[in-house]
């Protein structure tokens, strides 16, 4: 079923998730320098050097400044995260490094389209947040690319996390 991002019906499901433990690697970047090809590029080769991995899934985590939504500036800058899920640290591979996933409440997206198109987060923080019970919480944001995820394909497939509180 193909998401129609301008359909006022899309509706998120929500899970309360507990502290996961990732490895991966991580770059400094901003809307306007744009550095996630980059980031992945070095990941995905190195990937399979995560020898203790839960799972296949990538998880494309970015850390927000506390004010990144109340004061959008397309050059703020942020942290991305190209990981895997672990069960602990143990084993670090050379290059990477660990993140700490604190738990909480997200709003789940199931999306399908191509990863370059914006409608969707357009869609979900200009409609469907203002419009609901929960406001932003102030953790990090991701996705999980799964078995169906394709990069620049329309079929592609994932999940997107935003991290939601119930408005006071």
């Amino acid at each position: 079923m193909k998401n129609n991002i301008s359909d006022k019906h899309i509706k998120p499901t929500f899970k309360t998730i507990l502290e996961k433990k990732f490895i991966g690697k991580s770059i400094t970047m901003s809307l306007t320098d744009n550095k996630t090809f980059q980031l992945f590029r070095d990941f995905m080769p190195n990937r399979n050097l995560i020898s203790n991995a839960v799972s296949a899934d990538i998880f494309d985590i970015k850390v927000y400044p506390l004010d990144y939504y109340t004061r959008f500036d397309p050059t703020a800058q942020y942290e991305k995260w190209a990981l895997l899920e672990v069960p602990d640290f143990s084993k670090i591979p050379n290059g990477m490094k660990p993140f700490t996933l604190e738990g909480g409440l997200y709003a789940i997206f199931h999306y399908k389209g191509l990863n370059t198109d914006t409608r969707i987060f357009q869609y979900i923080f200009k409609t469907w947040l203002p419009n609901s019970n929960y406001e932003l919480d102030s953790r990090p944001h991701f996705e999980i690319l799964g078995v169906n995820y394709k990069n620049n394909d329309p079929n592609s497939e994932e999940d997107i996390y935003i991290p939601v509180k119930l408005k006071p």
